[in-house]
């Protein structure tokens, strides 16, 4: 495609793909069907609520869908995917063309959590790529790249604002330019597995530098006094404080290699609170370890 399609259907559903709606509109592009995963239960208790792309296209008076195979009923230029998540099936492939959002420098990080794992593997860049849908999960070839620096204290949440950010305006300028002629990806294939729960829990045997990261993709978790307890903020400390892998020695944990000091934690059924804090009204006792359970 070489002329800049201006009648798109849009095809996303969690909060990070709202942004890219919302600048795909304000950048005089006409989205004539939204497509989004069902509505759903968001807590305990609650009745079905829709999708943030969802909540957000009523908002914009734009026409929505759940049913994917709508698309083939609406005229358009082509389909813009930002984290859909769920199947697209291969005979529509060959009927509407898909670009896709990636947040990678692909073939690096392919698959559902390309960020975490960026985060967890010490990457001092990520990026955004612009790519073909294809039969397989992020195999298409790339039409555009952006990269972008992973920060020394980047979070999960941190990175991917910037990589928003960043893909919002390659998005549009890609479009734009009438897309051009994609480019196979090349290079070592590493893929972005989910992070299950057991891949947070801490193993404090470790160096203080990789729980650091574990912390800073969101949800590390380790126990004390039998119960499950997570850290949310840390910091990692080059200086060994002495004692065993999780033993808390004033406000910081023996490590494998140097220690970690905490900053904002939580204990089971507990609200998160500063270290300080729940350290006063703990009642620890000397030589407490973290992990005993």
């Amino acid at each position: 495609m070489t002329d800049s399609p201006k009648r798109l259907a849009f095809i996303g559903t969690p909060e990070l793909s709202v942004p890219f709606m919302k600048t795909l509109c304000a950048s005089g592009y006409e989205i004539g069907l939204v497509v989004t995963g069902e509505d759903r239960r968001r807590g305990r208790g609650e009745e079905p609520s829709p999708s943030p792309v969802k909540g957000a296209a009523i908002e914009m008076e734009l026409p929505v869908t759940h049913e994917i195979e709508d698309v083939k009923n609406f005229e358009i230029d082509l389909a813009v995917v930002v984290a859909y998540g769920s199947f697209i099936p291969v005979d529509l492939l060959e009927k509407v063309l898909m670009i896709n959002v990636h947040f990678s420098l692909l073939p690096r990080w392919r698959g559902p959590a390309p960020i975490e794992r960026a985060i967890l593997a010490g990457d001092t860049k990520s990026g955004v790529c612009i790519m073909e849908v294809g039969e397989e999960f992020d195999i298409g070839r790339v039409f555009s790249r952006q990269e972008v620096e992973i920060l020394a204290r980047d979070t999960t949440e941190t990175l991917r604002n910037r990589l928003i950010h960043a893909g919002c305006e390659l998005l549009v300028s890609t479009l734009d330019n009438g897309l051009g002629e994609p480019i196979p990806q090349e290079g070592e294939i590493v893929w972005a597995e989910k992070i299950i729960p057991k891949e947070r829990e801490i193993k404090w045997e470790l160096e203080a530098e990789k729980i650091d990261r574990l912390v800073r993709i969101g949800g590390a978790w380790t126990t004390f006094a039998g119960k499950r307890f997570k850290v949310w903020e840390a910091e990692a400390i080059a200086q060994d404080v002495g004692g065993q892998p999780g033993q808390l020695v004033g406000d910081q944990v023996a490590t494998g290699k140097g220690s970690l000091r905490l900053i904002d934690v939580q204990s089971q059924n507990r609200a998160r609170q500063a270290f300080d804090s729940w350290k006063l009204g703990a009642r620890l006792e000397e030589n407490c370890v973290f992990g005993d359970g």
